[in-house]
Order: C-alpha cells, then structure tokens, then sequence
C-alpha cells in the first residue's frame, strides 16, 4: 500500500504529465453543468459534448426542462446509453430544483443528491467545478487507478478511495488530482491495454510490474 507521500508523488507524476487536465464536459450554466454531468454515466465527455448544445438551447433553465415530459427529452440524448432513465432523471432533477430550491441548483451535498439522478460522484463534480467547493469525485477512472497503484486495498469501495485519497492530498489540491488521476486513466493506466512497460510510475506500482514480465 501507497504511503500518503508516495500517493502524493504519484499524483505529481500525473499532474507534470498532463499539465492540463481539466474538466472536459462544456456547459453555459451551473444547471447546464449537472444536466451534462448527470449524461456522462457509462458515456464519453466527447459523446455528452455532442449532444448537449441542442438540449441546452431548447431548455435554457430548470423551469423550461420541469414543463415538459422524459419523452420530450429523449429525441435529444438518444445517442447516449440509457438515454430513457436518464431524460427521467433530467426532468425530475429539474422539477426537484423547481419545487425545491427555488429554481437554483443547490450548493450543499445533501441537497445535490436530493435531486434525482444525482449521486454522490455527480454532486462531488458540481460542488468542485461550479462551487468551488472542496471535494474529491471519484469515478471509474480514479477508482481504477487507485486500486491498481494500490493506494487502496483492491476491493475498496468508492466511498473508501474517496475518503483515502482526501487524506493523502491536500484539500486545495483535490480538484487537481482528480483530474490528474481522470487523464492517468484515460490515457495512460487505461481499462484495456494499460502502458505499463512505458509508465513513469513502474517502480511503484505492482500491477505493472506483473503485466510487464
């Protein structure tokens, strides 16, 4: 297991690798961020990209998305998996903002993930990118990565890599690391075909070390 320096320095390693790594969904508003963010389950940035201007233009606000019905949504996500679930999940997030919080999009955990569709990896996202607040949002990516670095035990939970990778790395840093680790796992530790033999992280990590030999 990773020590709370080594995991540091890992991250580092990542961070001087893609110097640039960000958020990658594109989005007008905090409301537009969530809708987009709520897309991005078991989909691309890229495809969520693609679909989202006409969405977002035909329904500028929570108020225009709550008046209408999941089948009025699903011609504009219908290039996205599970594009049913997830146009219910558009309108009954927004009604819930709506109804709820006066048409604002919430700024608390809690609330977040009051809101249909939203769990506690979209609400960590949205607290970081639109609130500036503290959060480490782990997603398959990061979990990935975590496990295979053995900065967590292997069958830890997300909750678990979460609150690990919390105490490992300072909180002014977490929103970095996050997508430091992201770009790690979409580029290089990938799911199939990771670069192992090639990787500046070899000499600490075992799961390379084993699919190299």
């Amino acid at each position: 297991m990773l020590t709370d320096q080594e995991i540091r320095q890992a991250i580092q390693v990542m961070r001087q690798s893609f110097p640039n790594a960000s958020t990658t969904l594109k989005a007008d508003t905090t409301f537009h961020f969530l809708l987009a963010t709520i897309l991005s389950a078991q989909a691309t940035d890229k495809s969520v990209n693609f679909t989202t201007p006409a969405l977002f233009q035909r329904f500028p606000g929570p108020n225009d998305l709550a008046a209408v019905e999941p089948e009025d949504v699903e011609p504009y996500i219908k290039r996205l998996g599970l594009y049913r679930n997830k146009a219910k999940y558009l309108v009954n997030c927004s009604r819930a903002i709506v109804d709820n919080f006066g048409g604002t999009v919430p700024h608390t955990r809690k609330e977040l993930m009051s809101l249909p569709g939203v769990g506690r990896k979209v609400a960590d996202v949205v607290l970081a990118e639109c609130f500036k607040i503290p959060a480490f949002a782990v997603d398959t990516h990061v979990s990935r990565v975590a496990r295979r670095l053995a900065m967590v035990e292997p069958k830890a939970t997300l909750l678990q890599i979460e609150h690990r990778l919390m105490a490992a790395v300072p909180e002014d840093q977490w929103l970095d690391a996050h997508h430091s680790m992201i770009f790690w796992g979409r580029y290089q530790c990938t799911a199939r075909n990771p670069k192992c033999e090639h990787c500046p992280l070899l000499a600490m990590c075992k799961y390379g070390q084993d699919n190299v030999m």
